[in-house]
């Protein structure tokens, strides 16, 4: 159903699970264990898994926190998109990657729902991906001090939103990580 019918590969999108990131995000063990479930099924799949990873003034390229969490390694063959906008497609390469790979439909994880994830699942849809949000495989931090919803509820909302989201020839689409079909 995409926009992009030369590309009717799928790929796993894995953004910013990062020391830093999600060191006190909402549910982090639980999240980051259904992610690696997800690349492993992706990997015995042959679908390709693409990482993002985020670098700012507060999440320095290099430091500890900037590395990605150690209970999911990526191989060497498998691309990395350095960002540093919410979107992933943001002055990134991962355009580039994704058209290399014939890939017209994402699977995505990851950090933070209501930051990076949001920003990634509209920017794709908007560039005609078709966009699978995994309900159980994403996170936030507790933002709630600053007069944002806890990370329950954001994590909830986007799911539910992103649920009847929609527009011509693209499709999106909520799952949970135990019913994510690649094919």
């Amino acid at each position: 159903m995409t926009t992009l019918p030369e590309r009717p590969k799928t790929a796993l999108l894995v953004i910013d699970v990062q020391r830093g990131v999600v060191a006190s995000a909402h549910e982090r063990d639980a999240v980051v264990a259904n992610i690696a479930t997800l690349v492993d099924k992706a990997r015995a799949q042959e679908v390709p898994v693409v990482w993002v990873q985020h670098s700012d003034e507060g999440l320095v390229k290099g430091s500890d926190d900037w590395h990605y969490v150690p209970e999911l390694p990526h191989r060497a063959s498998e691309p990395v998109v350095h960002k540093n906008y919410g979107d992933s497609f943001e002055a990134t390469d991962l355009e580039t990657i994704l058209a290399a790979a014939g890939v017209g439909h994402l699977v995505v994880t990851g950090a933070e729902t209501d930051a990076c994830i949001r920003s990634t699942i509209h920017g794709a849809f908007t560039r005609g991906y078709d966009v699978t949000l995994v309900a159980d495989a994403h996170t936030t931090n507790d933002n709630s001090e600053w007069g944002a919803p806890t990370p329950d509820q954001v994590i909830a909302h986007t799911n539910l939103y992103w649920r009847y989201h929609s527009a011509p020839g693209r499709r999106a689409a909520v799952t949970e990580a135990e019913d994510v079909e690649f094919s």
